[in-house]
C-alpha cells in the first residue's frame, strides 16, 4: 500500500531534481523512497558536498585495498595500447 507525503520545496530545487533523477532513469518519487529508505536503515542524515562511502561499499573495497598494499593482481604501467593488448593477450 502507498501513501502520499506532501513536502513543500522551492520550486527551482524541485525542478532540478526531477532533471537529474530522469536523467538516472528515475522518477524523483524512486529517488525520495531510496532516501527514506537509507535514512531508516542507517538511522543517519549526511548534509555535505563532499562524496562519503557507505560502509558496504568500505566493506567491498577492503580486500582491494589489501591487494593494492601487497601488489597482488594488479596490472603494470603501459606505455601504448599495443603494450596493454599484448599484456592482456599472455593472460589468457
Amino acid at each position: 500500500m502507498t501513501t502520499v507525503i506532501h513536502v513543500r520545496t522551492d520550486k527551482e530545487v524541485k525542478k532540478n531534481a526531477q532533471k537529474t533523477a530522469k536523467d538516472l532513469g528515475l522518477a524523483l518519487s524512486d529517488v525520495i523512497n531510496a532516501s527514506l529508505r537509507n535514512f531508516i536503515r542507517t538511522r543517519e542524515i549526511i548534509f555535505s558536498d563532499i562524496p562519503q562511502m557507505t560502509p558496504e561499499l568500505e566493506k567491498i573495497l577492503e580486500p582491494i585495498e589489501e591487494d593494492i598494499e601487497r601488489g597482488r593482481n594488479l596490472s603494470p604501467n603501459f606505455k601504448n595500447m599495443d603494450e596493454a593488448i599484448k599484456y592482456l593477450k599472455k593472460q589468457w
